[in-house]
């Protein structure tokens, strides 16, 4: 079988940082390390953390008074700022520079007298934490459906932000229709969307013209993961998303004489081999990467006196 790997695929700048800083406060501190929410989406990345000394909890109420806490990178709505500084919990902010972005946009249309509208997936922590970060009036849409029946309170006092990390194409579909909708809405059209998740998806439209099977390593959970699996899909290609080579199915190949394969931004690279690895049990592969940009982003740590 030929094997080719997109590029650029796996860890972003904003995944390494997040991991980098929790690693650093492990380093400085020791243990218990407390992270509120997965640093990242991804459950090896978590375990491996763990195993060093970081304690993930759901709710601050699960942390002790006082403790090294830091929020992860898919950021924290202001009331959890609030709740931590309640508990006098000394925080790192490992919220990606590109979703702290985001909070700022939303929080000046606020300002503005705006209702805002976030296009993303309820429930989503990134999502939740846009939407806590707003004070006045918010509400979020993941279909071009729920743009229809939206009941706003002046169609001329309305802007929009986005997910991070969705896909698109039907970020593109969602935005015209509100455009469409409501003319004078205000947003930042696809520029809220990561640098990450478009090149990421870019490449694997490129790279649907290429094989005729296409694998994604990454979280079942991980929104860009999930979006690189529909990217595929919108192109014709079976593609299935993994969590590792224990996953890969053996029916799934098939025929398959090209088999391509990517990973979301919070994937490690060693993932990526292991599947290589398991691929190399059903045939010789001839392995090469797709030509792609290669990313130079670099995020420093955050700006925390306690790193």
């Amino acid at each position: 079988m030929e094997v080719i790997l997109a590029q650029p695929r796996g860890f972003c700048a904003g995944v390494i940082r997040a991991i980098q800083t929790v690693e650093r406060a492990l380093e400085l501190y020791g243990t218990p390390v407390y992270v509120l929410h997965e640093i990242v989406h991804n459950r090896h990345v978590v375990g491996n953390l763990r195993k060093r000394g970081a304690r993930f909890v759901e709710k601050l109420a699960e942390v002790p008074l006082g403790s090294l806490t830091i929020f992860s990178a898919h950021g924290v709505s202001t009331e959890v700022v609030r709740e931590a500084q309640r508990q006098e919990l000394r925080v790192i902010d490992a919220t990606c520079p590109l979703v702290t972005k985001v909070h700022l946009q939303a929080k000046r249309y606020s300002r503005q007298g705006m209702e805002v509208i976030i296009i993303g997936h309820p429930g989503h922590p990134e999502v939740e934490g846009t939407r806590g970060r707003i004070e006045g009036p918010v509400h979020v849409l993941s279909s071009v459906a729920e743009v229809e029946t939206l009941s706003v309170k002046s169609p001329d006092l309305l802007a929009y932000v986005t997910q991070t990390t969705l896909s698109m194409d039907d970020t593109r579909e969602l935005i015209a229709a509100l455009k469409q909708r409501f003319p004078a809405i205000k947003g930042p059209d696809l520029r809220d969307i990561c640098y990450a998740t478009q090149s990421r998806q870019n490449a694997v439209r490129k790279l649907a013209h290429e094989v005729d099977l296409l694998l994604v390593v990454g979280a079942l959970y991980s929104s860009n993961s999930n979006r690189l699996r529909e990217a595929g899909g919108q192109n014709g290609l079976p593609s299935f998303l993994i969590e590792d080579a224990t996953d890969l199915d053996p029916a799934w190949l098939s025929g398959k004489k090209r088999i391509g394969i990517t990973a979301g931004a919070s994937t490690p690279e060693i993932l990526v081999q292991n599947v290589l690895d398991r691929l190399g049990d059903h045939g010789k592969l001839n392995v090469w990467e797709m030509d792609g940009e290669r990313e130079t982003i670099r995020f420093s740590l955050p700006k925390s006196p306690l790193l």
